[in-house]
């Protein structure tokens, strides 16, 4: 459907309101009569949108890839990535002017939804972008307004708060410190519901994650549950679409993610790591010599798969690269010497890490030890470690001159965001919490995942018939604001089960140990919309 028809039919509901609340008849018939032909605009744009999608699908020649962004596309947006003035730094609102834009979009998303009339018709919950929800499936003791009692919202969230990748158990104490800011402003919605975040700690082990959601299933019955990890999240993913629970906002990029037809209660966040896969195959064809061979260092599990298959398809058809080297890991290991002396062996010109956590300190320092960055033309780091924090400055000169395709997302301790409004807000506000602002994880938490969280309950509770399960997942599905953390120019929404991803860019940057920050030198990539949804079939990928 498209959004300008969108925008406009909203407008047009709004004005319908406020001419009911004058007292205005003519103005009411003036009004209601344009809505009823924008209504009629929309619904004849919405079938030719239905009929070029059904056009899109029957195309035999189409390459597209679920989750990623087509080959093409994304060689073309590495050439053409739009420069950046001053890192990307938007400094130039106040929160306050910043708050009121937010609330300004979410009045103008509701309004859309309102006017549209998504909601619930019977037992399917109707969305944006042929958003569609069977509710006959869902249990019969399931109820709309779970964790929603005595003036609380109950969240639970599994994630690692010990093991190798217990730095990002950081995310889930940063998101709690921003919904406690919410809560002792005003809370959620007008009634001013309280956020209640349960933690629970997986230490990444899947087996973990699984029985912690039962436990939390039976003991808490909280309105959502949130989940770190890309083996974790799939571990629960069907427990909790077959609840009808939502698992909105998935702290993991995997591609999987996007599958609204078959996993509609799931939903994530980030750049698809497929996409990152595409992107570093595009650099490499633009920057690299016919010949060029490419080691990989790969966590072994589905979140490594989804980079190695990614990265593998781009490369069999590639005519600069020669050979690409996979060696896999295990996610708890406390050494990376023998893979990284395997890897280094092949003598690679591009070296590139595909793993997550405290491995990718240890990546960076033993490719150091090992002579790859000494030889190697280029060496990547993934989005996932992007928190200078946590892995870069522990590495000392080891990390200075690594790429990375970062996802768009500014660290909150790198110097050159310090004059940015909200990053400095959010910093001065995790110290007040207790926290320390030195660590940018719990930034990501906070102002990353804990903003979007909000958002879309905050929209939910504007919704007719005000916060459930239901309008929540219709606000997920139809949010598309500005996100503060992001740099200038890369899109956030999505739109029902056509575009199934919030974050589709990201920015090309070199990491400067001098300054200890993320230098952009590519400038920025948007793809929005442009990543197919991905029905996930595991250890065969979309």
């Amino acid at each position: 459907m498209s959004r300008k028809l969108m925008r406009l039919l909203a407008v047009l509901f709004s004005l319908a309101l406020l001419a009911t609340a004058c007292g205005s008849d003519g103005a009411v018939d003036a009004v209601t009569d344009a809505a009823s032909d924008a209504a009629d605009a929309v619904e004849d744009a919405a079938s030719d949108a239905a009929d070029a999608v059904e056009d899109a699908m029957d195309d035999e020649e189409s390459e597209e890839v679920g989750g990623a962004v087509d080959e093409d596309a994304a060689q073309e947006a590495v050439e053409e990535a739009t420069e950046v003035e001053d890192g990307g730094v938007q400094s130039d609102s106040t929160l306050a002017e910043l708050e009121a834009q937010w609330a300004e979009a979410r009045a103008s998303i509701v309004a859309e939804i309102t006017a549209a009339g998504y909601g619930v018709d019977g037992d399917t919950v109707t969305g944006p972008g042929g958003m569609s929800i069977d509710l006959s499936a869902c249990p019969a003791d399931w109820s709309d307004t779970a964790g929603i009692a005595d003036g609380q919202i109950t969240i639970g969230h599994t994630t690692a708060q010990s093991g190798a990748l217990a730095a990002y158990g950081n995310i889930g104490v940063g998101m709690g410190a921003y919904f406690d800011y919410v809560n002792a402003n005003g809370g959620i919605g007008p009634d001013g519901l309280q956020l209640n975040l349960i933690i629970k700690d997986d230490a990444y082990v899947a087996t973990q994650t699984q029985e912690l959601v039962a436990e939390l299933l039976q003991t808490e019955e909280p309105f959502y549950i949130t989940t770190l990890g890309s083996p974790n999240t799939f571990s629960v993913q069907g427990t909790l679409n077959e609840n009808c629970v939502p698992q909105p906002f998935s702290m993991t990029g995997h591609q999987a993610w996007g599958d609204p037809l078959n996993n509609p209660w799931t939903s994530g966040l980030q750049m698809s790591y497929a996409t990152e896969a595409l992107l570093w195959g595009s650099w490499i064809e633009q920057n690299m010599e016919p010949g060029t061979k490419v080691a990989a260092l790969v966590m072994d599990n589905d979140f490594g798969l989804a980079y190695e298959q990614g990265f593998d398809r781009f490369a069999e058809e590639s005519d600069i690269i020669e050979s690409v080297e996979f060696v896999r890991h295990d996610p708890a290991a406390a050494t990376l010497t023998n893979e990284i002396t395997t890897l280094a062996a092949s003598n690679p010109d591009v070296f590139i890490s595909m793993t997550a956590g405290n491995p990718c300190l240890l990546a960076t320092q033993e490719a150091a030890r090992a002579g790859i960055t000494a030889t190697a033309q280029a060496f990547f780091q993934p989005s996932v470690c992007k928190a200078v924090s946590a892995y870069m400055a522990p590495a000392g000169e080891a990390a200075d001159q690594w790429l990375i395709f970062g996802g768009g997302w500014k660290d909150s301790t790198d110097p050159q965001y310090e004059a940015d409004t909200y990053i400095s807000w959010m910093n001065e506000q995790i110290d007040a919490a207790g926290l320390d602002s030195s660590v940018s994880l719990y930034a990501t938490g906070y102002g990353q995942f804990g903003w979007t969280h909000v958002q879309a309950l905050q929209i939910a509770a504007d919704l007719p018939g005000g916060l459930s399960r239901t309008n929540f997942m219709i606000a997920q599905r139809a949010l598309r604001m500005e996100h503060p953390g992001l740099l200038e120019g890369i899109n956030f929404g999505m739109n029902g089960a056509e575009d199934a991803y919030l974050v589709e860019g990201s920015d090309l940057s070199r990491f400067d140990f001098a300054t200890q920050s993320w230098i952009i030198e590519g400038g920025i990539i948007d793809l929005d919309g442009q990543s197919p949804n991905c029905a996930w079939v595991a250890g065969e990928g979309c």
